[in-house]
């Protein structure tokens, strides 16, 4: 990824909320789908501040080939990173300060908008690549063998259910299934007691692949449309009931919270790190995942942070409680590493596929990305300044997922907010 005249920490927007805006300056640029106020269709726009540009109204300003009538970004990630580049150069030098575009462009005040799905998602795999989450989950439920030995040599994943795929925004209901405690004889089927959150870097497919033809390690990037938060909602009880033999299921499918706008590969090319070194000993990746390019640059340094509300604390109107700080520097595998191995196979990939990076938790409790780590799996609960305390996640509790890159010399871009309540 290069950086260009876009990337410019000291480019300014007429559109003055983006100038400082802690997600969505001049610099993000970030794609979506929704709806403007009067609820006339769904449409393709990119934030700004606190404004969305509406695409199709400025057809004419843009000079793009596209669909952008389309009501979901599906097509215009399948024309690849050329049509993508060309958007955003247009539109940084469109908003900047200066252009004579203002007052010409048609934007609408996000608040007064309803998001959507950036796109229609016809397959979502979610992968396992937080290394510190995978130790402390293992450590619960195996303590005698935390960690597999086929991780550190396969990036490992499951197909999920994309039915359940739903907005920043969507109540999600507490899902029902079988639960055995240790000391029961035999399984009950109730609701949920040990309700969880999984923080995740959310990884939007572009151009698709062919049926029987793997994407090479090297060219995985250009498969890549862009990032955004998923919340991969986890009812640990029921999952350490079911998951054996076969992996994730009803613990996981009943809902799964995405954040409605896609962070460019471009945009985040400032934030870009090397692969961070694997501990000594550990072995090297299979030459299929291994390429020195992307050992060199295909990490991202993004700051991922989990919040939760409570209707004790909006009571009293406290604000959100940090439940844990982490990074995207702690994948044990890259993005391209998850692509290049999901197609080995020949396995095909379509534009508007989803891959869930899995949670990425850091090395220590401040940093973990699943309530079931922060409290040690319900033995120590969190204590908040409402009074209440939480061992896991409970009725009109809201989880807020947030997702901040910054580096000296370049503007900060945030994701924007992730966020659910869970109810009855």
């Amino acid at each position: 990824m290069t950086l260009d005249h876009t990337h410019q920490m000291l480019l300014r927007s007429w559109v003055s909320s983006a100038n400082g805006h802690p997600d969505f300056p001049v610099q993000n640029l970030p794609l979506g789908v929704f709806t403007p106020p009067g609820g006339a269709g769904r449409r393709l726009g990119v934030a700004i501040g606190d404004e969305i540009v509406d695409l199709p109204a400025n057809e004419e300003w843009l000079g793009i080939a596209a669909d952008w009538h389309a009501t979901t970004l599906n097509a215009f990630f399948a024309q690849g990173a050329s049509v993508r580049q060309a958007l955003r150069s247009r539109l940084s030098a469109l908003l900047a300060e200066g252009s004579g575009a203002q007052g010409k462009l048609v934007v609408h005040t996000a608040a007064d908008c309803t998001l959507h799905l950036p796109a229609h998602v016809g397959d979502y795999t979610d992968f396992y690549v937080g290394i510190n989450h995978a130790k402390n989950i293992g450590a619960l439920f195996r303590p005698d063998n935390p960690l597999l030995p086929n991780y550190k040599y396969v990036p490992i994943g499951y197909h999920g259910r994309a039915s359940s795929l739903v907005p920043s925004g969507t109540d999600i209901r507490r899902p029902n299934g079988q639960r055995k405690a240790p000391d029961a004889e035999a399984p009950s089927f109730g609701p949920s007691q040990r309700l969880d959150y999984e923080l995740e870097l959310a990884v939007w497919i572009g151009q698709g692949s062919t049926m029987g033809e793997a994407v090479s390690i090297d060219h995985a990037e250009s498969h890549i449309a862009g990032y955004g938060l998923l919340n991969d909602w986890s009812a640990r009880d029921i999952q350490a009931w079911e998951y054996q033999p076969l992996g994730p299921f009803l613990a996981k499918n009943f809902g799964s919270t995405l954040s409605p706008w896609v962070i460019t590969p471009e945009a985040l090319a400032p934030f870009r790190i090397a692969q961070p070194p694997r501990p000594e000993g550990d072995p090297a990746p299979l030459p299929y995942l291994y390429s020195e390019a992307d050992q060199n640059s295909g990490a991202f340094d993004i700051d991922l942070e989990v919040l939760i509300s409570t209707p004790g604390l909006r009571e009293k109107g406290v604000s959100a409680h940090r439940l844990g700080l982490s990074n995207t520097r702690h994948m044990y595998w890259t993005v391209a590493q998850m692509v290049a191995h999901h197609t080995s196979n020949g396995c095909p990939l379509a534009p508007g596929d989803l891959l869930g990076s899995g949670t990425i938790s850091g090395p220590d409790l401040s940093a973990c990305g699943s309530i079931l780590e922060a409290t040690q799996g319900g033995k120590v609960p969190v204590q908040l300044e409402s009074g209440e305390q939480r061992r896991f996640i409970e009725d009109g509790d809201d989880i807020i997922l947030r997702a901040r890159a910054h580096k000296p010399g370049f503007a900060s871009i945030g994701f924007g907010p992730c966020v659910g309540r869970i109810t009855t």
